[in-house]
């Protein structure tokens, strides 16, 4: 079918696309965009469903605009041969034919972020000490998304063994933001999210320890959910609690259908949480009447802030206040540095498992100045420190419980700087102030990492020079499906998503 027949076709069954989904919260078929790509994830898959769109014209539409785009942006490595996806898109339009339906990701083109396998394909980790190492196997997310009929067409780009809020490695090289190549896209999720905004991926995986998902989203202009630790499977199933697995997209609708694929319950994973999500179709925009938020901006001047940063955010809360949000200050009693050792003992901490690859002369030769620091932190930390840090983690976990006791949401910006030059490693000063690791300049996320609860990244808007900005919204624990509710809510009463980046072919 020819992607003009396609539209024109559209125009006249959005009502059958529409039921097929149960009402998606897309663009009306009036409002569909001249470009396969430019679909939503969720008005993509309703296409492909209802025949409107084939496998094979999707797979076409998105390997031209990866082969038009990418080689500036850099958000996809190791795309798998052209040739093979557009036969495994031949054989998705085959099962159709016959009546077979995968699901909701039939037929969709998707890259995996380059920390997990997928059967067959190279899992670099963004290091070269594993530059050729083939993944035998699928890992549990990916295996999720196959069985909902996802065509794998290679990897998202992440800083080596992702570390780091800045997309670089000695493999690929850095990913630019899809707002501008010349600045980074955030990291470690950094690949996914220029992939989204640069619309090359219809919606994609990330991983959240230190704010992967949020940042990156912010800087790129899209959703990012971090979700309620143990919502989604994966990782030690006991003691290393820090990182979590996550759903990004370019509106909130498709970051709820692409969770409900990857989460939980996990028959293995003792802290997995047993509920299951509603289904995807089950959301709706919370009545922002309703909702009281708490403001915790940069703690009182704690956080060091670029200027601008907190005046971007504090224009979209007003907007929110407009719709009837109410907004207070909102401060934490607790001591936010005894809460930012408690955060890089735990994280050191998670590095131990690096000490065997720090002890070999060959290997340590190959890993980045910041990677092999966190190693030898993790050689000095004794068990009382561990012990500490767990018991300060309780402690804040506790704080998080009082103070959505009276708001309904907290809300921090999702970084602290605007993104930089993707040529520069980390920032090193924020408004006059030393930043003393490679990661303080991301402290601003850390409390929703070592809380554990649920929190989305929504777009708050520019500065005057076109970056972007986001906020961080977290809810309570295991109320995942309200912090989503409220992104939808949020997307009612802003159009940042709307603006869309002019896109460039070099630089």
């Amino acid at each position: 079918m020819k992607r003009r027949t396609f539209l024109n076709k559209s125009l006249n069954t959005s009502l059958a696309v529409t039921a097929s989904l149960h009402a998606p919260l897309g663009l009306l078929a009036s409002e569909l965009p001249a470009d396969i790509t430019e679909l939503s994830a969720s008005q993509l898959s309703a296409a492909i469903r209802s025949r409107q769109a084939s496998c094979l014209e999707v797979m076409q539409a998105y390997l031209q605009r990866i082969e038009r785009y990418n080689p500036v942006y850099n958000a996809i490595v190791n795309l798998a041969e052209q040739d093979g996806l557009l036969d495994q898109a031949r054989r998705a339009d085959v099962a159709l034919d016959r009546g077979e339906y995968w699901g909701w990701m039939h037929g969709m083109p998707q890259a995996i972020k380059d920390l997990a396998n997928v059967e067959g394909m190279i899992t670099t980790g963004g290091s070269p000490i594993y530059a050729n190492r083939v993944a035998s196997s699928d890992s549990s997310l990916v295996a999720s998304l196959r069985e909902q009929g996802a065509i794998f067409i290679g990897k998202t780009n992440t800083p080596e063994f992702g570390l780091g809020s800045q997309t670089y490695n000695a493999v690929f090289g850095a990913t630019g933001s899809a707002c501008n190549p010349l600045l980074t896209a955030g990291g470690s999720s950094g690949g996914a999210a220029s992939g989204l905004g640069t619309h090359m991926l219809p919606v994609a995986d990330g991983s959240d320890m230190m704010g992967s998902l949020r940042n990156p989203a912010a800087f790129n202009n899209i959703i990012g959910f971090r979700p309620s630790k143990g919502r989604v499977g994966g990782g030690d199933p006991f003691y290393q609690r820090l990182s979590t697995a996550g759903p990004m997209g370019r509106n909130t609708e498709d970051t709820i259908r692409f969770l409900h694929t990857i989460a939980g319950p996990v028959s293995d994973q003792p802290y997995s949480i047993q509920e299951r999500l509603p289904e995807a179709e089950q959301y709706t925009p919370l009545n922002l009447r309703d909702i009281k938020i708490g403001w915790m901006g940069d703690f009182e001047k704690y956080l060091a802030m670029e200027a601008g940063v907190l005046e971007v955010c504090e224009s979209s809360l007003r907007q929110l206040e407009t719709a009837g949000v109410t907004v207070e200050p909102c401060m934490p009693e607790f001591d936010m540095a005894e809460l930012w050792r408690s955060w890089t003992d735990l994280r050191h901490w998670s590095r131990t498992s690096a000490q065997e690859m720090y002890n070999d002369p060959a290997r340590r030769a190959l890993l980045k100045p910041e990677y092999i620091w966190e190693i030898e932190q993790s050689l000095e930390l004794t068990a009382r420190q561990v012990y500490e840090a767990g018991n300060t983690r309780g402690r804040w976990y506790r704080e998080v419980v009082r103070l959505l006791e009276q708001y309904d949401f907290l809300v921090l910006p999702s970084a602290q700087v605007f993104p930089f030059s993707k040529e520069i490693h980390w920032p090193t000063e924020i408004a006059g102030r030393k930043m003393d690791t490679y990661h303080r300049w991301m402290e601003v996320v850390i409390g929703g990492s070592l809380a554990g609860n649920p929190v989305v990244n929504v777009p708050a808007g520019f500065d005057a020079q076109g970056r972007p900005m986001g906020i961080q919204v977290m809810g309570r624990f295991g109320q995942d499906q309200k912090v989503l509710e409220f992104a939808l809510a949020y997307e009612q009463v802003t159009d940042y998503l709307q603006q869309r980046p002019v896109l460039v072919e070099k630089v």
